[in-house]
């Protein structure tokens, strides 16, 4: 998996966990909310109009609200090591954050030492890339609209547009199904697109993701990018950013390549979507306890 410049770091827990993005100094970044429900941190500095154009690290989380707080460890970290927005008081890192709904949310690990390990796993080197049920995708579920609760997991892929690269990584907790390349539901099939009515506490969702590239992009690049992103949730996810989903995308852009953006968008959508069904592949059958697995 090309990770490119960026380095990647994992805290798996008890059901629950965090994943740490690094990228490089200098890394641009912006995103896109498309959920109705998001648990975020920093996303409003995304935004194209606001002064920070770039981000330190990108925190992905389960724990919901409550999973928010592993960003306050990453930030004492990258603050140790004078990484962060220089002010006259000293740096101050940009840790955007986005967490999933899982089963954590009734009693809480610490958080913020969980954010410390993820991102010191990060900075002590590269590891072989796990996907699953590791980090923020341990405790992640899909399918819950059928009153299901199918495999979720993390997954990546990455692709190339000319000379530039995109990869994107994704935490897929989400309230609809993963879809096969056919469009059927992955763990049901032969399901009907339409599902029952969602059960009483149907806000226990959100898939999100890191869309990661080397491509010279602005600020503005870099939204349109995670507009991409979203394309893939539609592709690889039915339905997708629902009412009870936080469905979110940040897009982060290196710098060390010439890229066609909309060559850049067309090749995200399709990395996207096979990352998602990366996070479940060979999951029917080793998922005890999960109905119709």
């Amino acid at each position: 998996m090309n990770l490119l410049s960026a380095r990647l770091g994992h805290w798996t827990g008890d059901g629950t966990g965090v994943t740490v993005v690094l990228p490089p100094p200098g890394t641009v970044a912006s995103g896109e909310i498309r959920g109705g429900a998001p648990a975020t941190r920093e996303f409003a500095l995304l935004d194209p109009l606001r002064l920070v154009g770039t981000v330190d690290a990108v925190v992905l989380s389960g724990g919901s609200a409550f999973g928010l707080a592993a960003g306050d460890g990453v930030t004492q970290v990258l603050r140790s090591r004078g990484r962060g927005f220089p002010t006259s008081a000293g740096p101050v890192p940009i840790v955007v954050g986005m967490s999933i709904f899982d089963a954590s949310v009734a009693e809480p690990p610490p958080f913020a030492e969980a954010g410390r390990s993820a991102v010191l796993a990060a900075l002590t080197g590269p590891e072989p890339l796990e996907t699953g049920r590791v980090g923020a995708g341990t405790g992640a579920v899909t399918g819950t609209w059928r009153g299901r609760r199918d495999p979720g997991g993390f997954g990546a892929a990455t692709g190339r547009a000319g000379a530039a690269s995109v990869t994107a990584l994704v935490v897929v907790n989400a309230w609809g199904d993963v879809l096969a390349p056919d469009g059927r539901p992955v763990f049901a099939p032969d399901a009907p697109a339409a599902a029952p009515a969602p059960a009483p506490f149907p806000a226990a969702n959100t898939t999100v993701g890191v869309v990661l590239t080397d491509a010279r992009l602005d600020k503005m690049g870099c939204h349109l990018l995670a507009q991409s992103g979203h394309t893939g949730f539609a592709r690889a996810l039915h339905p997708a950013h629902s009412r009870f989903d936080g469905d979110a995308v940040v897009a982060l852009a290196t710098g060390e390549a010439d890229g066609d953006l909309d060559h850049l968008r067309a090749v995200t959508a399709d990395v996207m979507a096979t990352a998602i069904r990366s996070a479940v592949a060979g999951r029917q059958r080793d998922a005890p306890g999960v109905e119709g697995a």
